[in-house]
Formats: C-alpha cells, structure tokens, sequence
C-alpha cells in the first residue's frame, strides 16, 4: 500500500523519534477522513510511549518494514506493543481510572504557578487546590504520577504530612494528605502543593529543534486526556470533577506561552491566564514554542511557528463561520476565546479540543480548507465534552457519540441546498457506518466488551479503550433515535 511505501522511503540516517513522526503524518494525510477518531489516538498515545524507549521504537519501525501488514493490523500491533497497562479492579468508588475520592472533598479552582525548564525537560512551581469539603474527613487523596513533591501546606502556613502509594504501571499514585484536624461538611479548605514533573511525564512532548518546523528552538506541548494531567499536576484526575484555574507560566522570553484558558498579560518572562468556565483535568493544556499569530475573526486567532502561519491563517479562514453554524444549534459560546494552535510536524493527532485553544495538526495544511470537519468536530467539544461531559472513561461515548451527531448536523447546515445537505450528512453516516463495522469485525472482535457503548475500564486503562466505537456507534445510535422520534421542529 502507498501508506507502506512511504514509509519505506524514510532515510536510514534519521533519528527514531523523527522516523515515526514522519510515518505517523504520514498516517494522518493518508486518513484525512479519519483522523479525529481511533487510528490518530492510538497511533498518538502509542508515540508518548515509544518517544522514551528506543528499543520499542526501532522494534515497530522494523515490523513496518520487513512485513507486508495492512493497516489494521499496524494499529492493532501498536495498540498490543502498548498495553501493557492493567491493573486489578477499580482505584476508587467513582472512577476505575482514579486514586482521588472527589465525593468526599472535591476541587473547585486551581492556581498555577509554573516554571518551563527546557534543559532539564521539566515543569516546576506550585498548585493551590481550593477543596468543598463534602464528607467529615482526616485526610485528601489526589492523584499523580511521578511527580516530585516537595512540601504540602495549608494557606495559613500549616505543613501537612503527605504519603505516596505504591506506583501502579500508567496510572500514577495515590497522594494522601493528612489533614491537622477533621474537616467538616461545608468547610473549604486550600492546599498548596510544591512538586516538579518528571522528563517522563506521560502528559508532556519536549520536542528537540530538528523536530520542529524552524528546526532553530524546542518546543512543549501536553495532552492530558485521558488520565495524564497527573503527571503535570497534583488533581482528581477524572471527569467528574470540575474546577476553574488561573495560572502564571514562567519560559524564556523569546518563548510564547499558551494555555487552555484566556491569556491575560505577558509581562518579560511571565504570562498569566484564567479559565472562569470549569474544565475536567484532561482539558488542561500548556504549549511552550517560538509562535507567531494571525487574526481569523473577532474571537479567533491562530498560532504557529512562522513556517505554517501564512498557510494556517489561509486555512483556517472560515473558523468564525463555523462558530456561528455551531451557535444556531447550541446556542451560545461560552468560552469566549476560540483559538487554533497549529503544532509542529510532530505532533500525531487530529486535533484535541482544550478549551480555547484546539491543538492541531499541520496536516490539515491542505491548501484547499478540505479538513473543515475536524474543526467543526472540535469546536462541537465547545458543548458535547467541554461543557457537558461524561462521568468517567466508561461513559466516553456521550462526549465522542454526540459531538460526532451535532459535526454532522452542522457541516450539513454549512450547505444551502436542502437536498444537497441531506445526501452529505447521509453520506458521512455511512462512510461512520463503514468505519464501524470494520472495526468491529475487522480489529475488536464481535464479542469484545470495547464494542459497546458502556465499556467496563476494570483493569483497562482508557487508553486501551479507544476505538471508532464511541465516536460512530455513538453518533449512530443518536441519528437513529432522531430518525426514529424527529429532531427539531419535527412532530
């Protein structure tokens, strides 16, 4: 297959990490159509794992090579070369993917104070938690992973003893917080946490130079979904929990700082944000590169190296039209900001919709604004996920199902000829239709639990979960129901 043959031609003299850089855009030009759903994520969290050991990594290039494997067979020998991430039963009574006990005690805002240190590959500073105590309780427990921390207080200065559990493989620890006395229903209680991250962080990309468009400057950028944001910040790392955050970032000058949350001022080396509207943890976001800017709207900027800005700026032109398409059937916007970061070649997803900021990839740099519904796609997040999310991984679908279902509705409203909208909506439901069936028969399994709505993440990591599954089978079951009763302003 051409996919193949491409990345045959990668020249022996490269680095690994750049090899599958190039195969994984590879992927992503080659799967235009496909490139918000499995094939990306998992080719994406797949690389945050290879990018830390190059013996796994000169071991995929080769199958690549020396087998004739077809494309699912790749995704599904990247997903095996991954998973080695179960554990036994839940890690708590709310989330099986989380330490932390938000029923008891849970977070409401977040303060940031972060230090970019490009030498040293790490993230250092503070995070101030703001906790509504729920239950009478001794003791918080967050989650985190292979975070360094230093001391644990209370805003009043008051040191507190902390304990970190026993490590379990891809999904952290359990931070344990005693308290100096029982905190009782209603209190609220601040707690400030001095950490650093680790080089290993499962969240964060430190880009070398000659991985960047520039070649000149590294770069960082995270992506905490779906339980990472542990490896950046001491949090309850699940959905159910919802916390507005503020944040000042330290990085060098000629360095711009972006956050998925309002930038407010850039003062030298400092930049502080706010997010008023609350966020799940894995909607927290951080990129750190030489970026340069250009207006796409009253509410929209994009940002990227000066290599891409022209051709991004042209790209994505039409962003506030599909804003406004997007309101018609949602209602208002409620973030106020909507920005586009173009990342560098590197980075092997889709798209990722932080709030106010969709990471995305030059991939979608096409020339001719073809890649219009992954943007749609994202900027749906703004109320499917963003704004209304699911309770944990196992209920993925009501994020993915229905921005899928609303994408549709919208990139059809785009079209002014009724018939005309119709027959494309139809036609990406087949083509989602298509994707889903093969998946299902082709990669999962007919009886394999990941093919239901509802998953059972019990000794899963959500990683391993990811499929077309929620995306399409979701959106599916809800053009039914609406084919079914009527949608609106039908009887």
């Amino acid at each position: 297959m051409a996919i193949i043959e491409r990345c045959h031609s990668i020249e022996k003299s490269n680095t690994l990490e750049m090899s599958l850089s190039l195969c994984t855009k590879t992927l992503c030009r080659y799967f235009t159509n496909n490139s918000r759903t499995k094939l990306i994520n998992k080719l994406s969290r797949s690389s945050s794992t290879f990018l830390r050991n190059s013996i796994t990594y000169k071991t995929v290039l080769t199958k690549w090579e020396d087998q004739d494997l077809k494309v699912p067979k790749l995704v599904t020998f990247l997903t095996a070369r991954k998973s080695s991430t179960q554990v036994m039963g839940a890690l708590s009574p709310l989330d099986p993917s989380s330490f932390s006990r938000p029923e008891l005690a849970i977070i409401k805002h977040a303060s940031l104070s972060l230090n970019i240190d490009f030498e040293s590959k790490v993230l250092n500073g503070d995070a101030i938690l703001n906790f509504d105590v729920l239950e009478d309780i001794g003791e918080l427990v967050l989650d985190i992973s292979s975070l360094s921390i230093e001391s644990v207080e209370l805003d009043n200065g008051t040191k507190l003893k902390f304990d970190i559990g026993e490590p379990v493989p891809n999904f952290g620890s359990k931070l344990t917080i005693s308290l100096p006395n029982q905190a009782l229903v209603g209190e609220k209680l601040k707690v400030k946490i001095k950490y650093a991250t680790a080089p290993t962080a499962s969240a964060l990309q430190w880009l070398e130079p000659n991985q960047t468009s520039g070649k000149k400057h590294p770069y960082l950028f995270s992506q905490c979904q779906p339980i990472h944001a542990r490896s950046i910040v001491p949090c309850q790392d699940t959905p159910a929990v919802k916390f507005t955050y503020d944040a000042e970032v330290t990085a060098p000058e000629e360095f711009t700082v972006l956050m998925s949350a309002l930038r407010g001022e850039v003062r030298s080396n400092r930049t502080t944000f706010r997010q008023p509207v609350p966020i799940p943890s894995y909607l927290l976001a951080i990129a750190v590169g030489v970026l340069e800017q250009r207006s796409l709207g009253p509410r929209s900027l994009v940002w990227s190296e000066k290599e891409e800005i022209e051709r991004s700026a042209w790209e994505f032109a039409e962003t506030e039209k599909y804003l406004q398409a997007a309101e018609n059937l949602c209602g208002p916007y409620v973030w106020t900001q909507y920005d586009l970061l173009v990342l560098p070649p590197s980075f092997p997803y889709g798209g990722m919709e932080n709030p106010c900021l969709t990471f995305v990839t030059p991939t979608l740099l096409a020339g001719d604004r073809s890649q219009a519904d992954v943007i749609v796609h994202e900027i749906m997040h703004s109320w499917t996920g963003n704004l209304v999310t699911n309770k944990n991984f196992e209920h993925f679908w009501l994020n993915e199902g229905f921005t899928v279902f609303l994408e549709r509705k919208v990139g059809a409203s785009l079209i002014s000829d009724p018939v005309e909208a119709k027959k494309s909506r139809d036609f990406h439901s087949l083509l989602g239709l298509q994707e889903l069936s093969e998946a299902v028969n082709q990669e999962l399994g007919v009886d394999n639990q990941l093919t239901r709505l509802v998953v059972d993440l019990n000794a899963v990591h959500p990683d391993d979960a990811f499929s077309t599954v929620p995306y399409e089978k979701g959106s599916l079951f809800l053009r039914y129901l609406e084919d079914l009763l009527g949608g609106p302003g039908e009887n």
